[in-house]
């Protein structure tokens, strides 16, 4: 697969040869073994029999473990370790002297005396890039390269300073023996030598990207004090939507269907622009994050959606439009390409060792994002200053498998996170213990963030004082002079290597249409097939349009967020999904074997129910007589639960159901519950109990209950319907119906065929293929 490389290389692994001697404090001891005796075999064996079968297990383990990181399954292994080795904060917390830490002055390398207060801190896996030979000529900025395994040994460039393996193990810092070899994560080292040798502002930047015009000043607030500041209100994302946590910033540059690394997936359909903006003073925008030309920061999702051949990206942001910065509340991804960060937040610059490399930078913007409320800082995004040339090179999928699956649920954790503690590093340490809690990250990041806090104090950093948190104030309310306005300018993208015209914008103009009408209801899917295979697209495919995608399926699976659950009963599990969701205003549910064509169900009305009544071979009636044992003890069971119902439930029932051997089936593999009938649910629910009520008996059982036939919406009515598909699945499909089943989806190329097809309603879905 093809993607974007990170400067500095692969995900972090376990330190190999690189042809050069490392430092002797790095290498293993050897271990001395007293001569053995002569034993007879049968004897020894006898003696050691425990040590022997401890050692078998000792080897298996090992082997488990080193074949699961081998596999590249990131998340699973880290999986692995957080459920072997759960943290225990009395034994695993770090503790800290924060008093007496001694100093760590530079006393060997060649720069001990230099000192600058502007610094630029790139990897380099290789020999110097042109982007890298321009960087180095930036006025007024001293360039500082870290090397790492992968780095050649002659590696020199002129005016930049370079920091070799051996070299950094030299300067003596705590950091160095968490970090993996042949990983861009070295940059840790690079930045606390910025930090010992007079830096004030560092720029994160990597080997390929071209500062526009030369001028780092001319694009960022390299001054927020002083004469050089520019004392300048600055737009800001509004406050009013509480529930708003993560935004699209390339939305406010002009490119709305490119989304940054880092960003939800489930946020991807959000592509309508602010209604309003309010405004902030300058002065506290502490990390600024600056937007890439060419090819910017994206993921791999859309790196390979949006190509049809291996020509590179070359895409173009609004230049023109004004800086904006991020309320405490809402969170933005932050990169390690293209980021000034200010001496306030230079703790934030450190990169977590036990994620893949994909997710590290982007794990550290929005931990440090949440940790620069509790100074009163803020994020800021700027207009395109850097240009970076995409080089089409390969970068495995799976390396932002854990990114996808988590970064949801870690902003979600980051906003509500809390800490009592009185000093900032503290409180950071807490955060970071927290994290490995909910497994974010490992008890190694726990123990690199003590390292690395030590670090900070060792080479003279002055931590900065707390302030207040403005998400546990009432909000200032915002009048209508507060508002201000900006309307994004609609930029020439990419649709398939093709650049966009006009009716893209019509496109996009029925994805905000979908997205309005189900942005809040919550879509609960049930995956009869592989989900490690089909989790991930399906998110994708309908997480552009619902409020969110909820995974059931009959295996857990805590990596892609899938949640257990018996199809036989799985309305058992609603409820549940119902109480996490007290704000949604509907839930539809839909088995795997079922598309829904979204763009079809417009016109329904939201408040009532909807489910395939009137669809002839889903819905039916049987009479238990005469018939199989199952249907008697079903009807029997239904009985049992219509004469315990409360009598508004029973009348309806009755009046739906005539005659008392009767039973209503439903195949049930999609049904909508708008919020008026969810607390009925949950009642009826709560009727069946224990009984082992079978889904497709109890669905339309509950329906007939909470409200009579005739009052359902016929949406569905429509739906193309085959108990079996014919020989070619593709003779089935039809774009104007609501809904179709039956349809296989069991892999990524099943998924492929199907957005392909499906893109007769939905032209954007080609974006995803």
């Amino acid at each position: 697969m093809l993607v974007q490389e990170r400067a500095g290389g692969a995900a972090p692994k376990s330190p190999k040869s690189t042809g050069k001697p490392l430092p002797t404090h790095l290498h293993h001891q050897h271990h001395r073994f007293s001569e053995s005796k002569s034993l007879d075999f049968s004897t020894w064996v006898s003696d050691n029999f425990y040590r022997i079968v401890t050692v078998a297990v000792l080897v298996a383990t090992v082997a488990a473990v080193f074949f699961l990181r081998n596999t590249g399954d990131t998340a699973a292994f880290l999986y692995l370790q957080s459920q072997t080795h759960p943290l225990d904060k009395a034994h695993n917390f770090p503790h800290v002297d924060w008093n007496n830490i001694p100093s760590n002055p530079d006393k060997s390398s060649p720069y001990a005396n230099f000192r600058s207060d502007r610094w630029i801190v790139v990897s380099v896996p290789d020999y110097p890039s042109d982007s890298l030979k321009k960087l180095v000529k930036i006025k007024g900025w001293q360039l500082l390269c870290i090397g790492n395994s992968r780095t050649p040994s002659d590696w020199s460039l002129k005016g930049a300073i370079f920091l070799s393996l051996e070299q950094q193990a030299s300067l003596g810092f705590r950091i160095t023996g968490y970090l993996p070899y042949d990983s861009f994560v070295r940059k840790s080292v690079g930045y606390l030598f910025a930090i010992q040798h007079g830096a004030k502002k560092i720029f994160d930047a990597d080997d390929r990207g071209e500062v526009i015009d030369g001028d780092l000043g001319k694009h960022f607030d390299v001054e927020l004090f002083g004469e050089g500041a520019r004392q300048e209100a600055i737009l800001q994302y509004s406050h009013e939507y509480v529930n708003r946590t993560v935004v699209n910033p390339y939305i406010h540059f002009g490119q709305r269907s490119v989304w940054p690394r880092g960003l939800p997936l489930e946020n991807v359909g959000e592509i309508a622009h602010e209604e309003f903006y309010t405004e902030v003073f300058g002065g506290k925008q502490f990390i600024q994050q600056g937007i890439s030309n060419g090819l910017p920061d994206v993921d791999s999702v859309f790196y390979f959606t949006r190509k049809t051949s291996l020509e590179g990206f070359d895409i173009r942001f609004d230049e023109n439009a004004p800086k904006v910065a991020l309320p405490q509340g809402t969170m933005v991804p932050v990169n390690s390409f293209n980021t000034l960060y200010h001496s306030s937040a230079f703790w934030g610059l450190m990169l977590p060792v036990s994620v893949s490399s994909m997710a590290s930078d982007v794990l550290r913007g929005y931990w440090g994002q949440r940790l620069l409320w509790e100074i009163g800082g803020y994020v800021v995004v700027y207009p395109p200053t850097v240009h970076r040339y995409d080089r089409i090179e390969a970068y495995p999928f799976v390396e932002e498998k854990d990114l996808h699956v988590n970064v949801g649920r870690l902003i979600k954790f980051l906003v509500a996170w809390r800490s009592n503690k009185h000093r900032l590093f503290e409180k950071i340490l807490e955060l970071s213990f927290a994290m490995a809690e909910e497994g974010f990250w490992t008890e190694q990041d726990v123990k690199f963030t003590a390292a690395w806090l030590q670090d900070l104090i060792a080479v003279g950093y002055q931590q900065p004082r707390l302030m207040s948190l403005e998400l546990d104030r009432p909000r200032a309310s915002i009048g209508h002079g507060d508002r201000k306005e900006f309307i994004p300018r609609k930029l020439p993208s990419v649709h398939l290597g093709v650049e966009e015209t006009g009716t893209v914008n019509y496109e996009i103009g029925n994805l905000i249409r979908w997205r309005k009408n189900f942005g809040n209801v919550v879509l609960i899917m049930f995956c009869n097939g592989p989900v490690e295979r089909t989790a991930l697209e399906w998110r994708l495919l309908y997480g552009r349009i619902f409020k969110t995608v909820i995974i059931l399926s009959h295996q857990k699976n805590v990596d892609l967020a899938v949640e257990e659950g018996r199809l036989e009963q799985i309305y058992k599990y609603l409820p549940k999904i119902f109480d996490r969701y007290a704000s949604a205003e509907g839930f539809m549910f839909l088995q795997d074997d079922t598309i829904l064509n979204y763009w079809n169900l417009l016109q329904a009305d939201k408040n009532k129910l909807w489910i395939t009544d009137k669809v002839s071979k889903s819905w039916s009636t049987v009479s238990t007589n005469g018939n199989s044992d199952w249907y008697i003890k079903q009807a029997e069971m239904v009985k049992s639960v219509v004469n315990s119902m409360p009598v508004h439930f029973q009348v309806n029932y009755k009046e739906a159901v005539k005659g008392e051997h009767s039973l209503m089936i439903c195949s049930s593999e999609i049904f909508y519950i708008p919020r008026p009938f969810v607390a009925d649910f949950v009642d009826l629910v709560g009727l069946v109990g224990n009984l082992d009520i079978h889904h497709k008996v109890a669905i339309p059982m509950f329906f007939v209950s909470m409200d009579l036939p005739q009052n359902f919406d016929s949406v569905l009515s429509t739906m193309v319907y085959k108990r079996k598909p014919p020989p070619a699945n593709s003779t089935l499909y039809s774009a104007q119906v609501p809904a179709v089943h039956p349809w296989n989806v069991s892999s990524e190329q099943d998924f492929i065929k199907l957005t392909r097809i499906m893109a007769e309603g939905d032209p954007l879905l080609m974006e995803l293929v």
